[in-house]
């Protein structure tokens, strides 16, 4: 799926790749040391979005996203002074019923998401999970407990939250 974006003097296409939970690929995350686990997480949250919202979960590349890492980057800076040193690689922001979210999945295997209700702001949280087999980013050690989560399709994901007070 293409998308034509008007630049100041060029047309960019904005390439969406569509997750496929059935058939698992690395398509797009071959970079991380930790692909097939990471493909295997972006897998999970497709199929998630797909059986409780019958959402087709996509991707953009982060290199396509600017606005998106900013949206993201300010509420990790802001609510908790996070910044993550690992490379992002891939994007995707949607709305299903009244929630906005978004996810970056970045080459370490790490996949952050902020959940963002437009009507509740008790409902608000930014997401950490972990691809099996990376290690805990310097920028989370220490401030967060992890929980262990099985999945078919990812193996053992670590995951964390936080609660965004802020306005964003």
């Amino acid at each position: 799926m293409n998308k034509l974006v008007k630049g100041f003097d060029k047309l960019l296409v904005v390439r969406k790749f569509i997750v496929d939970f059935h058939n698992v690929s690395t398509v797009g995350l071959e970079a991380s040391p930790v692909a097939q686990a990471l493909a295997g997480l972006r897998a999970n949250e497709a199929r998630y979005f797909m059986n409780k919202y019958n959402h087709t979960f996509t991707v953009t590349s982060a290199d396509d996203s600017k606005e998106v890492l900013d949206y993201v980057n300010r509420i990790l800076k802001e609510e908790r002074t996070i910044e993550f040193v690992a490379k992002p690689l891939e994007t995707s922001s949607f709305q299903v019923e009244n929630i906005k979210w978004t996810y970056v999945f970045y080459e370490s295997g790490l996949a952050v998401n902020v959940l963002y209700t437009i009507d509740n702001p008790k409902k608000r949280a930014v997401g950490f999970k972990l691809s099996e087999g990376m290690e805990v980013p310097k920028e989370l050690e220490g401030k967060f407990k992890f929980a262990r989560q099985k999945s078919k399709l990812a193996g053992t994901i670590r995951g964390s939250f936080f609660v965004i007070k802020g306005e964003y």
